[in-house]
């Protein structure tokens, strides 16, 4: 048995250990961030925030030292520099995690006793908004970050959309990716948002957002798991350059013509270039027809621009299609289909295609060009086209649709950095489809989103209407 003076000493040493880590976790980073701390390794903001921030939002009972910790080291401290920087950790800690009800009210006091300084009011009612809409599961993003070290409380985001069109919207640290999506959609005057989805793209990939997500929140996971799986040896920056897009991601209930505003901006935009790169299957005559439409929704109605049509074939002409005939008999064709269109406008040729199109099993699709190594029917390589009629396995040079999986037939996929995996049918005796790719984690997300939709339609059908 340990000995009384034994047990204490024991104590002694893991209180040391446990209070020069705290420091190290927390009030090092802090003082530095405030510039109160010299070190000769010069870090970036955002990594400062982060090992101020991350071991406490994982960690909630950690969450009050964080505020004991910036409040100390802005009581009686006289210099300005330092000062500012300590509101600035204020500032994007209130927006992160409330304090506990027992600190709540000293924190306030705090603030309300230094209602002078900048932030302080904006640190109130931060706190007030954290505590309604609850805590962020990530550190602040750099754009956070570098926003408040330039005094900007108010941050706008610029939005992508497909037409290559953009506009700025306000993103507060506690707005979720489904409020933005509001915003946007109220501001486009959408007659619907039902299947639209904000979208990440950051380095080679364009990853989808969580609604339920806080906005920066998504940021950080996506630009976080960008960094994890990169290949190799590639390093990249602590701020990654991205864009952020607003397109349709679900095609349950598009019918062109119904949302004029969203065929023109969104639709027409996003399928076009799955039509050229030869994905449908189509004939000659409907290729001719779509040239005239595309020709139109270009040039509009300048005939000037024949002459370059034998020059941006690829720009009319899905492909495959091009070699069917010379580059002087499309032009032919093409200038005799848009002399048929007569004075229709730019956007009605926008929805002339989209009807068009829209006839056929593969509108609305999205496309994965893969290896597939278990079915031996099929050839090597076969594209997955993924649509609100479920999955279906596509001849990649003739198009013609091998097979059709619906999604109440899909019952398990699963996906990896190079593959994704389904089985049909029953989990026992099912046929699993194995195919190599890239794009597993699209396809994944893309199939559960579906799958998700569709369950939560047939919930709402079968709830019991509650009398009134």
């Amino acid at each position: 048995m340990l000995h009384l003076e034994e047990v204490l000493s024991w104590f002694v040493v893991c209180t040391y250990f446990f209070v020069k880590s705290f420091l190290i976790f927390f009030c090092s980073p802090i003082m530095k961030y405030m510039g109160d701390y010299p070190s000769k390794q010069e870090r970036s903001p955002v990594e400062l925030t982060d090992q101020i921030f991350l071991v406490a939002i994982q960690e909630d009972t950690l969450q009050d030292e964080v505020y004991c910790q910036i409040l100390k080291q802005l009581t009686e401290n006289h210099n300005r520099y330092s000062l500012n920087n300590g509101w600035q950790l204020l500032w994007l800690c209130t927006g992160l995690f409330p304090p506990s009800k027992s600190l709540l009210k000293h924190v306030q006091k705090f603030i309300e006793t230094r209602l002078k300084e900048n932030l302080a009011l904006e640190c109130r009612h931060r706190i007030q908004k954290v505590m309604r809409s609850g805590c962020r599961k990530w550190a602040p993003h750099s754009v956070e970050v570098e926003a408040i070290q330039n005094n900007i409380t108010k941050i706008s985001h610029k939005i992508h959309f497909p037409n290559e069109t953009e506009q700025v919207f306000d993103v507060g640290t506690n707005t979720k990716v489904w409020d933005l999506c509001q915003m946007i959609g109220n501001k486009m005057e959408l007659s619907s948002l039902d299947g639209f989805s904000l979208f990440i793209k950051i380095s080679d990939k364009v990853i989808s957002q969580n609604e339920a997500d806080y906005f920066f929140d998504s940021l950080r996971q996506v630009t976080d798991w960008t960094r994890k799986n990169r290949p190799g040896k590639e390093v990249f920056p602590t701020t990654m350059n991205y864009q952020v897009y607003f397109m349709r991601k679900l095609w349950l209930n598009v019918i062109p013509g119904k949302d004029l505003k969203a065929d023109c901006i969104f639709h027409y935009h996003q399928e076009l270039p799955k039509y050229l790169r030869g994905y449908h299957k189509c004939s000659k005559e409907d290729v001719v027809q779509l040239a005239g439409l595309i020709f139109r929704v270009r040039f509009n109605s300048d005939r000037t621009q024949y002459a370059v049509i034998p020059k941006i074939l690829k720009e009319l002409v899905p492909e495959n299609m091009i070699p069917i005939l010379s580059p002087e008999e499309w032009k032919r064709n093409i200038i005799s289909a848009v002399s048929k269109l007569g004075q229709k406008s730019v956007d009605e040729a926008k929805i002339a295609f989209l009807k068009f199109i829209y006839r056929w099993p593969t509108f609305g699709s999205a496309f994965f060009e893969v290896k597939q190594t278990s079915e031996p029917n099929f050839p090597d390589i076969v594209l997955i086209a993924i649509n609100k009629q479920g999955i279906s396995i596509i001849h990649s040079k003739t198009k013609e649709i091998l097979a059709l999986y619906p999604f109440n037939k899909i019952s398990n996929w699963s996906s990896g950095s190079t593959y994704f995996h389904m089985t049909i049918g029953n989990l026992v005796r099912g046929n699993r489809i194995l195919c190599e790719t890239f794009l597993g984690y699209k396809m994944d997300d893309l199939l559960t989103s579906y799958v998700h939709l569709l369950m939560n339609i047939v919930n709402k059908q079968k709830r019991p209407n509650i009398p009134a």
